[in-house]
């Protein structure tokens, strides 16, 4: 210690606390958060305003990124040169930011988590969005401090013209708090705060018509809307988001295609990781991983085994890798260099009301120096009236100070004016720049008497401001990238889906799809029909449904669990296109398959479910009738809808009133018809009870028929191509659980009974053998017959060939001229709108 100096003992503990504070409150409020008003931490503002000092424009050629590093950090930002370059870097990469703020030239990295090359390397330049984040910024728009050396001026804020918070978002860890802000959609942001100028009262729920999700650089999926609603009203959220993804066949093989992945997930990291999980068989199913991407965009290509069921599979992926991550929204950002945690309405606001600020305090700027130029403009005007006498006056003056003290005494002018006057260029008294001059002034006249209007008058500062952001929109707005898929779990999102009619066809292979009921026209009887769908080789649309976006449509496996999904969740797509697997579209076991499918009303609707049932087959001859009530709690991975015995297996599913009539038919050729009555309503867990006694070990139901229209007939094939049709009231009703009577005498020639059907003079028939052949005929044209025949031959069946399915359609490709009556019960249609048979098939037809 030297002489002079004293030591002060002072208390550790409070000056860490105060030293802490203090340290803290830097990083929150000049490093890490920021600002509510222009989205900008402050090395990013750094940035921007360190290449419009240097001139270096969205037009202009491009500078070496040092360049601006150097400037910024010797000039503004007293951190180290890595912090700027990887913040300018940032601004550069389209997967990074919603909408790039520079224009890098150069390797900047890529989604593979590569490293940028140097900043002697690469080179930069403003982007026009960019531009208009700075504009006005020499107008006084913004309040200005001094540099960390009190040498030079720089801005507390821009005076963008965007919202940027909102559209780029915005992450940074401070001292006790941390932000996490999602980037959105230009348009639908500004088409948002165009609705808050519009109407101040409105309320969250209201800009969400506007404003429905963020929208991440990278595309992807936003997966279930709890999590963005909790964002848009509190300032958190949790919003799931999945890769984008097809399943394709490519070279006979099924493959998992991804085009787009996750927001802030590594690529060639995640190919990684999941190859690692792979080879120690966490996820199965997957033979080999290929990354096909390039310049013209992302393709990640899993290619499957052969006997891995896709949606199996990529659930796993879903549930095991990066390909579906959750962004956690912490809306924090800096309010009059305050953090506060801010929902959607707020972040509009303060945007609103900067903007605001911004338009006052330019005008103000531009009323003064107009008022500025008006006032020399007058002085040069007064002077030209009086050119000679001016011109005597200057030049019988010593001096430029004796001529302006004897213009100001002459002529009553200001002390600016006979400056002006003085340094007038002798051109100027030419009879054509004085009228020049008189035309200026009453121009800048005009223009006060504008500006003054503009400030005085709110209304219209909010009208420029509403004008400003249509023209942004129209420059740099563009689509959604990120697609939003309402999750099951998310119930209440029905208000944002219209309860429109569709309708929904599943083919014979169990492909599904929705088509809005517009798209099928009304056709009558006899037309030719039009192309309904494209199915897979050798097949067709078994089933049919009208419905509306908001029921739920059933589906019943073969191991006794039942799933849901709403209609709206089905994947849309034209009359023309072929829709998607089942087994892609609901978390099914993969040994388990699809056997039976219902379309159902509201369930929440406790009168609906009250009144239907679900009753069921097995293959072993059980029955089981519950009621709706027992299924009306959706779960994502399905429930027990009954408890299958071993050996057996679930074969049907219909949904009755309660006073149906039930068929059964055992594949020896007996059937039983019974009243539904006499089957008592069990719970979900139940087996059942018997519907029919099986004749053998070996024999087993092959269908079931629930009856309503009393006038139909009943139809049965057997394995060799041999069919009949029957009145119902040749079936007797009996007691449930009975040894049933004969429908067709089975012999070696016709071979087993293979389906029932109940069908009309509208229905035709399709009939698929193992081989792959398809034939179809009408129903009208078979005679009916006695319930105790053989039958006659529907369709020639070669050696060790045999009927593989069969399925009744309607005539008409078209949907039926009464199908809205038939959209409120969920009737079913069964339809062929088919025209994937040959013509080889055709002539078989034609031949029978």
């Amino acid at each position: 210690m030297t002489e002079g100096e004293k030591l002060i003992p002072i208390n550790i503990e409070e000056q860490m606390k105060s030293a802490y504070i203090d340290y803290s409150m830097s990083v929150i409020v000049s490093r890490a958060l920021p600002d509510v008003r222009d989205g900008l931490k402050p090395v990013h503002r750094r940035v921007l305003f360190g290449m419009h000092e240097l001139g270096i424009k969205a037009t202009g050629s491009y500078k070496k990124s040092a360049r601006i590093v150097g400037e910024v950090l010797g000039k503004f930002h007293p951190h180290g040169d890595t912090s700027v370059y990887d913040s300018m870097v940032r601004m550069a990469q389209s997967w990074s930011v919603r909408y790039m703020m520079v224009d890098g030239q150069g390797n900047f990295g890529s989604v593979d988590g590569d490293s940028p090359a140097a900043m002697r390397y690469t080179e930069v330049r403003m982007q026009k969005i960019s531009e208009d984040m700075l504009a006005d910024i020499e107008k006084d728009t913004v309040d200005q401090r001094l540099n960390f050396d009190d040498t030079l001026h720089e801005p507390v804020v821009l005076p963008t013209r965007i919202p940027n918070l909102l559209v780029n978002g915005a992450s940074g860890i401070a001292v006790g708090m941390a932000t996490n802000m999602a980037p959105h959609n230009l348009t639908e942001v500004i088409n948002g705060t165009l609705a808050y100028i519009d109407n101040r009262e409105i309320d969250i729920d209201e800009l969400m018509q506007y404003i429905t999700a963020p929208d991440f650089p990278t595309g992807g999926i936003i997966y279930g809307y709890d999590g963005v609603k909790d964002a848009f009203h509190t300032g958190r959220g949790r919003i799931v988001m999945r890769a984008k993804s097809v399943i394709e066949e490519v070279k006979g093989r099924e493959c998992i295609i991804v085009s787009e992945i996750p927001y802030q997930v590594n690529k060639a990291e995640m190919i990684k990781k999941t190859a690692e999980l792979v080879n120690e068989k966490k996820i199965e199913g997957i033979s080999n991983i290929r990354d096909e991407s390039d310049r013209n965009g992302m393709r990640i290509v899993y290619v499957l085994k052969r006997d891995a069921i896709p949606n199996i599979v990529l659930n796993k992926l879903f549930k095991y890798t990066q390909l579906q991550t959750s962004f956690s929204v912490n809306n924090i950002a800096l309010v009059k260099g305050r953090p506060e945690q801010l929902n959607l309405k707020q972040l509009i606001h303060y945007f609103v009301e900067h903007r605001h600020e911004v338009v006052v305090r330019r005008t103000k700027f531009d009323l003064l120096k107009a008022e500025a130029r008006a006032h020399i403009l007058e002085g040069l005007i007064i002077a030209s009236d009086n050119i000679d006498e001016v011109i005597a006056t200057i030049r019988a003056s010593q001096n430029a100070d004796e001529a302006r003290e004897k213009l100001i005494a002459r002529f009553e002018l200001t002390e600016i004016q006979a400056k002006a006057i003085v340094e007038m260029r002798l051109r100027q008294l030419t009879g054509l720049e004085q009228d020049k001059l008189r035309a200026e002034f009453d121009a800048i006249m005009t223009t006060i008497v504008d500006l003054k209007d503009i400030l005085a008058n709110e209304p219209r500062r909010y009208e420029i401001i509403k004008g400003e952001l249509a023209h942004i929109k129209d420059k740099y707005g563009d689509d959604r990238r990120s697609v939003i898929e309402y999750a099951g779990g998310d119930m209440s999102i029905e208000d944002m889906i219209p309860d429109t009619k569709v309708v929904v066809t599943i083919s014979n292979a169990g492909y599904l799809k929705r088509t809005n009921l517009e798209e099928y026209k009304v056709q009558n009887r006899g037309g030719r029909g039009q192309k309904g769908a494209t199915t897979r080789n050798e097949d067709f649309l078994e089933h049919l449904f009208v419905g509306t976006n908001h029921q739920y449509m059933m589906f019943f496996t073969q191991k006794g669990k039942v799933f849901w999904m709403r209609v709206y969740e089905i994947p849309e797509g034209g009359k023309n296109t072929k829709g998607r697997a089942m087994q892609n579209l609901i978390n099914i076991e993969q040994d388990d398959k699809v056997k039976a499918f219902l379309v159902t009303q509201d369930l929440k609707d406790e009168a609906y479910i009250n009144s239907h049932y679900v009753i069921m087959a097995t293959k072993k001859g059980q029955v089981k009738k519950t009621s709706l009530e027992q299924y009306s709690r959706p779960r994502t991975n399905g429930i027990n809808a009954i408890t299958i015995k071993e050996g057996d297996e679930l074969l049907e599913a219909k949904l009755t009133t309660g006073d149906s009539q039930v068929m059964l038919a055992l594949k020896s050729g007996k059937s039983i018809r019974f009243e539904e009555a006499k089957t008592r309503p069990m719970g979900r867990t139940a087996s059942g009870v018997r519907g029919i006694t099986l004749q053998h070990d070996k024999d087993e139901v092959i269908g079931m028929v629930a009856v309503n229209d009393m006038e139909s007939n009943i139809l049965v094939v057997s394995e060799k191509g041999f069919g009949k049709r029957s009145k119902l009231e040749d079936y007797r009703i009996t007691n449930r659980g009975g040894k049933g009577v004969k429908t067709l005498n089975i012999s070696e020639k016709t071979g087993n009974l293979v389906a029932i059907k109940n069908v009309d003079d509208s229905n035709d028939l399709m009939i698929i053998n193992r081989s792959g052949l398809t034939i179809r005929m009408a129903v009208e044209d078979l005679r009916v017959m006695g319930r105790a025949t053989q039958g006659v031959r529907l369709i020639n069946i070669k050696d060790n060939d045999s009927i593989a399915a069969v399925a009744k359609v309607a005539h008409e490709e078209e949907v039926p001229e009464d199908l809205d009556a038939q959209v409120e019960d969920g009737t079913e249609i069964e339809n062929d709108a088919s025209e994937n048979e040959s013509d080889e098939q055709d002539g078989n037809e034609n031949n029978e």
